[in-house]
């Protein structure tokens, strides 16, 4: 199955996520690709663990999602979203009994360090997130950023790593397979928590379906209203809690459309907080009374965070710089 944004709580439960097989072990894989790893691996089990794919790519998501249905693999859950923010807002502490890394992008150019994975924070936030005796197996063939990686386990205060082989299910991956074609190795490495501290979970919410409590506002347009009235819009909120627990937020307003249905716009928000980056639709709407619902678009699952929430308000706020009369607002 195919789990969308709106099908998690946060935080979730294995229990809640795999009602057929709530006892079995849990476990990650961050960047599935084309979802060769699992079926190798599960197979090594006497029953296939509870499995939990993340990965950037939709199409890579469609090829693992097709490979784990042929394979009978129905207690599998694929999912479009950044690592660092699953793990952070969905996986519930001591939760997992495995998360498995696989030919991570390796970020080489200089300056790109800070896009990598596996750094201090994310194996701190990991550690928090595994149960006693899980651990996190890397396999790479990029030499540099497996002795950053190892590098960064030790630093972070919480990880033990071991150097190893790795499982033979890795080297069935694709990447595995095309630099044994080349005639080039791969470097394995166990890191196993040696803490198990609680990190706080993110702010984010599943999309509400009550109507009520969707941001939203009500308002009325003026007669010139239109694309063409339209120039970018910035906004900023520097937050009290900082960028890692969401307080803080970028709105940047990107281009507006008009709508499918007649009277109706829909505006592109770029959201950014801390690691989190989303593009949301903001609908604005027209109604049998003449008035017009500005409110988040369900159009690509997005995760209700107050960034999220506040581009319903900068939105809102641009329109009345445009005329528009606000009647009422929930947000």
């Amino acid at each position: 199955m195919i789990a969308r944004l709106g099908d998690f709580q946060f935080p979730d439960s294995a229990a809640r996520l795999y009602p057929d097989t709530p006892d079995r072990p849990w476990v990650l894989e961050v960047g599935f690709g084309d979802g060769r790893f699992w079926p190798h691996f599960a197979a090594t089990f006497p029953e296939a663990p509870n499995y939990l794919g993340v990965e950037l790519s939709g199409v890579s998501l469609l090829k693992a999602h097709r490979r784990l249905r042929d394979a009978g693999l129905d207690n599998a859950i694929l999912t479009k979203m950044p690592a660092d923010v699953l793990v952070r807002s969905v996986i519930p502490h001591a939760g997992l009994d495995l998360i498995v890394v696989n030919f991570p992008d390796p970020w080489p150019k200089a300056g790109h360090t800070d896009h990598r994975l596996l750094r201090v924070p994310f194996f701190r936030l990991a550690a928090s997130r595994l149960k006693p005796g899980g651990m996190i197996l890397l396999t790479t063939d990029h030499d540099e950023y497996f002795e950053f990686a190892c590098e960064q386990a030790g630093a972070s205060g919480v990880m033990r790593v071991e150097r190893t082989d790795p499982p033979a299910a890795a080297l069935e991956t694709k990447y595995a397979l095309k630099w044994r074609d080349l005639g080039l190795g791969v470097n394995h490495a166990r890191f196993i928590p040696t803490a198990h501290q609680p990190v706080p979970h993110g702010p984010t919410t599943p999309y509400p379906e009550d109507p009520t409590t969707v941001p939203h506002a009500v308002l009325t347009l003026p007669d010139t209203f239109g694309p063409q009235t339209f120039e970018k819009v910035t906004e900023r909120n520097p937050g009290s809690r900082g960028a890692e627990e969401g307080g803080a937020w970028t709105v940047i307003l990107l281009d507006l459309y008009a709508g499918l249905r007649r009277d109706g716009w829909v505006v592109l928000a770029h959201v950014v907080e801390g690691e989190l980056t989303q593009e949301v639709l903001i609908g604005i709407t027209a109604r049998e009374d003449g008035t017009h619902l500005v409110r988040l678009a369900k159009f690509g699952g997005p995760i209700i965070t107050t960034g999220v929430k506040a581009a319903v308000g900068v939105v809102t706020r641009w329109l009345e710089g445009q005329g528009a009369v606000v009647k009422h607002h929930g947000y």
